[in-house]
């Protein structure tokens, strides 16, 4: 009986299919047959001897690939552009004579990696769009909301749900120029030999520099991409993988920091995740809430991050004009991190689309620590009433020691407004301590920097990309 075979959990579970389908078989190896037909008719505009029959031949079979053919071709071959070529040559017989004509590997290899790569770019960058478009409206709706501030996972001063929802945001902004900067550049690896001296070509085009140079520039042209590099080896260098893997990298740093902040914040019951109608928290506790999907960000973007390493190996490690300990390590690690930013992506979209804040939580945990924020200007206005700053510095630190024993043997609410109220040495009576305690006048900027945050740095991007956002919720496959 056969075994079944091993699923990718990114392809089953988590990453789309448009992402799957760039590095799909089916994908590439359409493009290497496209790249062929390019670089033919180009070598024929140049004054090749080949004719318009071959080209429209291997025109009309660009998408028909026998997968099973090149399979056997390649377990003989041990050569997949060669198995490829001949399971091209078999559909398109008369221009088999003239398919790869000059070129190595690389042309079809290393300038399909770049094209889904610039692919794979573009549809994470349409993804962080939609994810910037949601925190956008949260940190708007919520951009007066007083909250309490984290510094050391302690209770600091106040900001703002829509602030640190602005935070978060931030970080995606930099992704997305990061992001967009890479895509303006990435260039093709172009049409360049067998070690990149174009030393073939320069013989078939009878030593002229100028229509090799040519060549070069149409087929990439054709390709959709603006520039090649002027200089290679057989390959592109690999530090172009690592700086793609390295942008992809920067985007598993902002979800995990988004996923882990969340799972701190549902710990409290300030805000949580979507959970479904009929979703099961836990198989023992039926009454658990657990934070499934940002727990899932923080696992994926773990691997992810881990990744950056392993590119930045292979570019280390590459001889002279190339070595082939690169390909088997590049088949998996370029598509498994693509796949990885896709997921985490949608995975942050789809929390954003329904993220939950819970106002009375949040405004019952700024009750409760407000009085403490609150003491220095306690002690400032007690100083104008003409106390001595040194004795009424004493005496709000004692009961302060005093309320935060209280709220730890589970006192409903902080007391030491009522110490300080009762408190003769504090010239200041209770409706005064009170007006000072309003959490709108300890959350300083925060709404103004927001507001200008979001119409100086992200309407304009979101403006610009608006057709290309995407305003359904997005559902997971899990």
């Amino acid at each position: 009986m056969e075994r079944k075979k091993y699923n990718n959990p990114l392809i089953t579970r988590y990453a789309s299919k448009e992402m799957a389908y760039i590095f799909s078989d089916e994908n590439k190896f359409r493009t290497w047959r496209k790249l062929w037909l390019i670089l033919a008719e180009a070598e024929k505009d140049l004054g090749l001897p080949i004719t318009d029959e071959q080209i429209e031949e291997m025109r009309e079979h660009l998408n028909d690939i026998d997968f099973e053919y090149a399979a056997k071709k390649e377990k003989e071959l041990k050569h997949d552009v060669m198995a490829h070529i001949h399971t091209f040559g078999k559909v398109a017989p008369s221009a088999m004579s003239i398919i790869h004509l000059g070129a190595t590997s690389a042309f079809v290899g290393d300038n399909t990696d770049l094209i889904q790569m610039k692919e794979g770019l573009g549809l994470v960058r349409k993804r962080l769009l939609k994810v910037m478009s949601n925190l956008r409206k949260i940190a708007c709706d919520y951009r007066h909301m007083p909250t309490l501030g984290f510094t050391h996972f302690q209770p600091a001063q106040l900001t703002t749900v829509g602030k640190r929802a602005a935070l978060w945001l931030q970080d995606l902004l930099i992704d997305f120029k990061l992001i967009s900067l890479l895509l303006s550049r990435i260039p093709a690896r172009g049409v360049k030999g067998t070690t990149g001296t174009q030393a073939s070509f320069l013989k078939l085009f009878d030593g002229d520099e100028e229509k090799v140079k040519q060549l070069d520039e149409i087929v990439v042209k054709r390709m959709g991409f603006p520039r090649s590099l002027t200089i290679t080896g057989q390959t592109y260098t690999r530090k172009i993988d690592d700086d793609v893997i390295h942008v992809l990298r920067q985007v598993a740093v902002s979800c995990s920091k988004f996923g882990n902040d969340l799972r701190l914040l549902q710990h409290d019951r300030e805000m949580e995740e979507p959970f479904e109608e009929k979703q099961v928290g836990s198989s023992a506790m039926a009454y658990k809430r657990n934070p499934m999907r940002s727990e899932r960000m923080t696992a994926l973007a773990r691997y992810l991050i881990s990744l950056a390493d392993n590119t930045a190996f292979t570019a280390a490690t590459q001889w002279f004009e190339r070595t082939l300990d690169d390909s088997a390590n590049r088949r998996i690690v370029i598509p498994q991190a693509f796949l990885t930013a896709d997921a985490l992506l949608l995975i942050y979209a789809n929390i954003t689309d329904g993220l939950r804040v819970n106002e009375k939580v949040i405004e019952a945990h700024v009750a409760r620590e407000l009085p403490f924020m609150a003491t220095e200007n306690i002690l400032m206005e007690s100083v104008k009433k003409g106390a001595d700053r040194q004795e009424i510095h004493e005496v709000i630190r004692q009961y302060s020691h005093k309320a935060m024993d209280a709220i730890k043997q589970g006192a409903d609410k902080n007391p030491l407004i009522d110490f300080l109220a009762e408190d003769s040495r504090i010239p200041l009576n209770r409706e005064e301590i009170m007006s000072i305690l309003k959490p709108e006048e300890f959350i300083g900027r925060a709404p103004s920097q927001v507001e200008e945050f979001l119409r100086n740095e992200i309407d304009p991007i979101l403006d610009t990309y608006q057709d290309i956002i995407d305003g359904k919720k997005v559902d997971l496959n899990v």
